[in-house]
């Protein structure tokens, strides 16, 4: 293990103190972001590490495994879930040993802090059905890779699906699974079940109303004030869409077997912008659709087929991505801009607001910790007024995500060799504080003073 990821294991440990093993939850509280990339004009991992920690959003989902990511995402305490594209699906599905090789490269080099792997994407109900049977070969390859490594109650093997693999989902009481994918989709489902995985679903209530405007209340699809719908099934009432996809999912798994299954939201967001034909794509729409989803997880509860699983989702998406193909739509479902500003307002302050300076700001005096490459590429704070045995707020910033004031004090500490490398810190000293100087907060101003 490399130095760097030693110490992302220590950093680990004292961040989340004695109690915290391996086996923590795969999704921590009710609310996550899926990071997509296909774009170039977004900020760095880096840099995204800071806008997420600063929007205190710890449940990520990549679409790959890229190594820059995973690097700056490791042992920073998100809860990470990184993708197998699908054009990986055959290889892995056939391959036991690529499959292993994949973990190792992917997953093992970057522990902690990765909790799932997802198969593919939308691959059931996708265009191309020669993934259909090769999907459960991968997905049981990937799991028994992480099972020889040590890593399978560490890490989550799932698939997300599309709607597209439900037939008549209204009310949501009828839906089940469509025929031609109910053979695929009863192994994989009996596999996860086994596994402890939950049924992940990409839930789009604005693709729902953009394809029947006329039918459809825009106001339940916004979590707006709505006489809502009642199902004559199950005589339940529902105040929004989103609830509805849901138990349409619950009713489907039901039908298939699979009633003590969990439904999580992989995927689930507003467009701000669209084509001629997709007028309901606005910032104000999008910025209504994601504040009030906000709001609805923030009430952890569940829905109105399953009110003690409380509702867990992952909002679609950190960035606008400009390579993105097809309509306008599909390149504007961003909550920030490319250059982490925020693209309306849902209560995040985006990255102008340097997050390690507004920590700095609220505490009376820290340590500080510089990595020890050359030159150095981060900085860590460490809040002094906490006990020893727990550090209870770290933040790990590129040097150049510093605001002016603070990282001319860190170069002028560089400069005078005043300070202590990381990992004499946290190794040598066996975990033990060692305090090199503090800022002072006087009224919001800082001071520096050497010890």
């Amino acid at each position: 293990m490399s130095q760097h990821h030693k110490l992302g294991f220590i950093l680990f440990l004292l961040f989340f103190g004695p109690m915290a093993s391996l086996a923590d939850p795969a999704f921590v509280g009710t609310y996550g972001i899926n990071y997509g990339r296909l774009a170039d004009n977004i900020p760095s991992p880096d840099k995204v590490v800071t806008l997420l920690r600063s929007a205190k959003i710890r449940n990520v989902r990549i679409f790959d495994a890229d190594h820059s990511v995973l690097t700056a995402f490791s042992g920073a305490g998100f809860k990470l879930v990184i993708g197998l594209p699908n054009g990986f699906i055959k290889d892995m599905s056939s391959n036991a040993s690529n499959a292993l090789s994949w973990v190792k490269d992917n997953v093992q080099k970057f522990m902690p802090g990765i909790c799932g792997v997802a198969i593919g994407n939308e691959v059931l109900g996708g265009s191309d059905a020669e993934l259909y049977g090769a999907l459960l070969g991968a997905v049981k390859n990937i799991h028994s890779a992480l099972s020889q490594l040590g890593l399978s109650d560490a890490v989550q093997v799932s698939t997300a699906h599309s709607q597209a693999v439900f037939s008549n989902s209204y009310p949501p009481s009828s839906c089940v699974f469509r025929e031609n994918i109910a053979q695929y989709m009863k192994s994989l489902l009996q596999f996860f079940s086994e596994a402890g995985s939950p049924f992940c679903l990409n839930a789009y209530p604005f693709l729902d109303y953009m394809n029947d405007p006329a039918s459809i209340d825009i106001n339940y699809a916004l979590f707006q004030k709505t006489k809502g719908i009642f199902d004559p099934k199950t005589e339940l009432h529902y105040d929004n869409m989103l609830d509805a996809q849901i138990d349409a999912a619950y009713a489907a798994l039901e039908d298939a077997g699979f009633d003590k299954m969990e439904v999580i939201v992989t995927e689930t967001g507003w467009a701000s912008k669209g084509d001629g034909n997709e007028a309901a794509a606005t910032p104000e729409n999008a910025r209504i659709y994601n504040f009030n989803l906000r709001k609805r997880l923030a009430k952890k509860k569940g829905t109105p087929r399953r009110p003690k699983n409380v509702v867990k989702a992952y909002v679609f998406a950190t960035f606008n991505e400009n390579l993105k193909p097809g309509p306008t739509s599909e390149r504007n479902f961003g909550l920030f801009k490319p250059d982490g500003s925020i693209a309306y307002d849902v209560g995040y302050k985006g990255l102008k607001s340097s997050s390690a300076y507004s920590i700095v700001l609220s505490l009376k005096s820290l340590y500080v910790f510089i990595s020890s490459s050359s030159p150095p590429s981060w900085v860590i704070f460490i809040d002094a007024g906490f006990s020893s045995s727990r550090f209870v707020e770290v933040v790990s910033v590129g040097l150049d995500n510093l605001c002016p004031g603070i990282a001319s004090v860190v170069k002028t500490m560089m400069f005078r060799k005043q300070f202590i490398f990381v990992n004499q810190a946290l190794g040598d000293q066996q975990g033990k504080r060692v305090q090199i100087g503090e800022f002072h907060n006087d009224s919001g101003q800082l001071t520096w003073e050497f010890v």
